[in-house]
């Protein structure tokens, strides 16, 4: 089962603020307290980073994101490995009032595990994806301002 997602968020700051702060690695954990686990090292083309989340369900999802193009400071784009499987890609564009981030992903669980959850309960599994992303958004630019 694959989850297809297009999020939309407005920022009231420059591209290139958005791309300062996005790019401050070691504040994630800070930022985003479900963010159990994160080593990467910096914002560019051939990093990977490895990541736990905790979104509010009973299990931890594990997994890689290979940053396979960034474009400083208009995109990303990335595959993801681990109990998550797909690409992502994140773009950044200046606008009257400030920036539109837009992440668009094709994702899937990567395991037994999480797929025969996601089988028996997309909408949990749906829920958990999307509490992540937009929980994530809210804190960022509440941190970010």
């Amino acid at each position: 089962m694959r989850f297809e997602s297009d999020r939309r968020y407005h920022l009231p700051m420059s591209p290139w603020a958005v791309w300062e702060e996005v790019s401050k690695l070691d504040d994630f954990r800070t930022w985003w307290p479900w963010l159990r686990r994160f080593d990467g090292t910096r914002l560019a083309e051939d990093d990977v980073w490895r990541c736990t989340v905790q979104p509010p369900l009973p299990y931890a999802v594990r997994f890689e994101v290979n940053l396979e193009e960034v474009r400083p400071p208009t995109s990303v784009r990335a595959s993801l490995a681990g109990d998550v499987v797909g690409e992502a890609h994140l773009s950044i564009t200046a606008v009257e009032t400030g920036s539109e981030v837009r992440l668009l992903s094709s994702l899937e669980p990567g395991n037994g595990l999480l797929r025969a959850v996601a089988r028996v309960a997309a909408p949990v599994v749906r829920y958990g994806h999307d509490w992540v992303l937009d929980t994530g958004a809210r804190q960022f630019l509440g941190r970010a301002r």
